[in-house]
């Protein structure tokens, strides 16, 4: 049987959950619609999911359709979790972009285009809520091609919109205007049938028409629009056959070498670890040792796998399907398994999380509980960046907004029985490497007590290139351990350059390495005093880095949103004042009949701020869409964060660190 991984995606409210119901109860996986309002509904498992009627965890469920096994995964509409969205992604064959008739097209409904467009993922709009007051599909058909794409066609017509009598009428081969369009929209991307068109509009018939449109949909070139609603399930069946006929099935030999990636991980009942993985090629079985990562190998001990709504025990999963595996008790999401697929769940779709707080447990006694669940709640959402700072004994995470800080606080105290206020939420910004820098300690020789040569030389790369770790010595010349604790010891000490901040958009390469061979006395065991490990590369790799980015000098740069509000015309004049005392640049202002359109950018750090003054300055009307755009250079003082590790800027303190800790832990080198 062929498989099909399905996202449902939308903006926040759209009805995702509600359609998600909708299609299990017709394809006869559920005998009653469960409600998000009543908080019953199938894919909504956590508590708190239930109370607030959002989706904040990813969620996967199954249906059969025509022969085609669907493993349909929920996915959350609020832009806080947004992180949760961009790990599924990596797994789709197709999703739903879900639109309410009511409200149109959103912020986050022109995200989510963008990024399946970029990604090439076939397809389907599914206008939902026609039957709820205020319904207009014809108006959100048209921003949808004027605000998302334009290669959009309607497949049906909505008889009685905004009432509860809405019905949805697919169009048929009798319908002119219909295959007009359609002509229209398939010809742009197909000269064939243009040709065949041109020549004899009589002979390209209906049937051509709709394997051309099954071709470019699962192309991602044009994308079919559906009609209905989840709640009256008018609609439902003709998007169900547009599922099944328009969406590409899944593709995989399972035959060929392991490769699948995580894009999930949970808690079972018993506190043990459970991944959710796409298998893209080959066959995972019980009791199969699976390579994950780089070198990691684990025993699975069970595999469920989804059919009839849920997941099932299955000995073993193939190509195209999702699974969950146990026993896997190192994974994380991302993690390959087997050879790295080609669209891995670490990948960026959308931008990081920019602001940051401090979680403060109520009790001074829950501190060992805090980190153990914000721990647990790190592997669901690595996002949150979760960073312990010992020398204050604090615990910060990374957030995409305030709503996302009000569910951790509820997570913990509902799952972990952790009460939790927060400090106030800050920006997280980054720095920079100003010119080049280049430091080196020798073995032997002072100020070095550790056995290693190490020297390092940091320069400005370019704006999104990340960290990149070069070998300016030959590979053979010292043992791979080595330098593998050299990288490995870069990219964490450059989580804190010379302000606190994250360095970044940097290549630090290595330009020195010597080291002492294994000795030992006469008839003498191993001699650690006479021998370079890995630790003593660890331990100075800190010192010889960070001296030269003192020597090249770092910038630090905050975070800025790029911003479109559409306000009415009348108060332009009013909202302009209040976006300067935001920091906010207008870029572009646009006149579109009783609305003006001001496009521009914002400090990540005041978008929250204008989203709650929005409503009183725009009587309820203005609409505000932002995202990360870039980093730009912090005007006037630098904003430092202070500390959390040894602090390799101050020689004597971090070296008496070094020897507190290797004291402690005899075993460190």
């Amino acid at each position: 049987m062929k498989t099909l991984n399905l996202g449902i995606l939308a903006h926040v409210d759209a009805g995702k959950t509600s359609l998600t119901e909708r299609l299990l109860h017709s394809a006869g996986v559920i005998d009653q619609l469960g409600s998000v309002d009543d908080g019953s509904t199938r894919t909504d498992t956590m508590a708190l999911e239930r109370q607030r009627g959002i989706t904040i965890r990813s969620a996967v469920v199954s249906f059969v359709v025509d022969g085609v096994t669907v493993n349909l995964i929920d996915t959350p509409g609020h832009p806080d979790f947004i992180a949760e969205v961009e790990r599924v992604l990596a797994v789709l064959d197709g999703a739903v972009l879900v639109v309410s008739a009511v409200e149109g097209v959103q912020a986050q409904t022109r995200v989510l285009m963008r990024t399946l467009q970029r990604l090439r993922i076939p397809t389907l709009v599914f206008v939902n809520k026609v039957d709820r007051g205020g319904a207009d599909p014809e108006r959100v058909l048209r921003q949808i091609a004027e605000k998302l794409t334009p290669a959009v066609v309607a497949t049906g017509r909505v008889d009685a919109p905004g009432t509860w009598a809405a019905r949805c009428v697919p169009f048929g081969p009798e319908d002119s205007g219909f295959t007009e369009r359609l002509v229209d929209l398939l010809t742009a991307h197909d000269d064939a049938l243009l040709a065949a068109y041109v020549e004899d509009e009589s002979a390209v018939s209906s049937g051509r028409l709709r394997r051309a449109l099954a071709a470019q949909t699962g192309r991602a070139r044009v994308h079919p629009v559906f009609a209905g609603s989840a709640i009256t399930g008018a609609g439902v069946d003709a998007l169900i056959a547009g599922i099944a006929e328009l969406l590409p099935a899944a593709e995989g030999d399972e035959d060929a070498e392991l490769s699948g990636t995580v894009f999930k991980v949970e808690r079972g009942p018993a506190g043990e670890k459970i991944a959710y993985a796409r298998i893209f090629a080959g066959r995972i079985r019980v009791r199969d040792r699976v390579r994950f990562r780089r070198d990691e190998e684990a025993k699975v001990t069970a595999i469920g796998v989804f059919e009839d709504g849920d997941a099932v025990p299955r000995p073993s999963v193939g190509a195209g399907r999702i699974a969950k595996l146990w026993g896997l008790g190192d994974i994380r999401i991302g993690d390959p398994l087997g050879t790295p697929p080609d669209r891995p769940a670490g990948r960026h779709h959308f931008s990081p999380p920019t602001l940051e707080t401090v979680v403060v447990p109520c009790r001074a006694a829950d501190r060992a509980a805090l980190h153990t669940a914000l721990t647990q709640l790190a592997e669901q959402d690595p996002l949150i960046n979760l960073r312990q700072d010992d020398l204050r004994q604090e615990i910060s995470v990374s957030l995409y907004g305030e709503v996302q800080k009000e569910v951790i606080q509820a997570t913990l105290a509902d799952e972990h029985g952790v009460a939790v206020t927060f400090r106030e939420t800050t920006t997280v910004c980054v720095e920079r490497p100003v010119g080049v820098g280049a430091a080196v300690e020798w073995i032997g020789k002072e100020p070095n007590p550790f056995l290693g040569t190490v020297g390092l030389r940091i320069e400005p790369a370019p704006i999104g290139s990340g960290v990149e770790f070069r070998l300016g010595i030959e590979l053979g010349s010292m043992p791979l351990a080595f330098l593998k604790a050299i990288e490995e010891t870069v990219r964490e000490t450059l989580r804190q350059g010379l302000s606190g901040w994250q360095v970044t958009d940097c290549l630090v390469t290595l330009t020195h390495g010597g080291y002492w061979a294994r000795q030992s006395h006469s008839h003498g065991v191993f001699d650690k005093s006479m021998s370079s490990t890995a630790g003593d590369f660890r331990n100075l790799t800190p010192l010889v880095l960070m001296d030269a980015l003192t020597r090249a000098g770092t910038r630090v740069y905050e975070p800025m949103h790029r911003f479109r509000l559409d306000l009415p015309a009348d108060l332009f004049g009013t909202v302009l004042p209040v976006l300067a005392r935001l920091d906010a640049v207008p870029r572009t202002s646009t006149m579109r009949g009783t609305s003006h359109l001001v496009e521009g950018e914002v400090p990540a750090v005041r978008v929250h701020a204008l989203e709650k003054q929005l409503p009183a300055l725009t009587r309820g009307e203005g609409v505000l869409e932002s995202e990360f755009d870039h980093y730009r250079l912090v005007r006037g003082l630098a904003p430092s964060r202070p500390r959390w590790d040894h602090n390799p800027l101050n020689r004597k303190d971090y070296l008496l660190a070094v020897a507190r800790r290797v004291t402690a832990r005899p075993d460190q080198r």
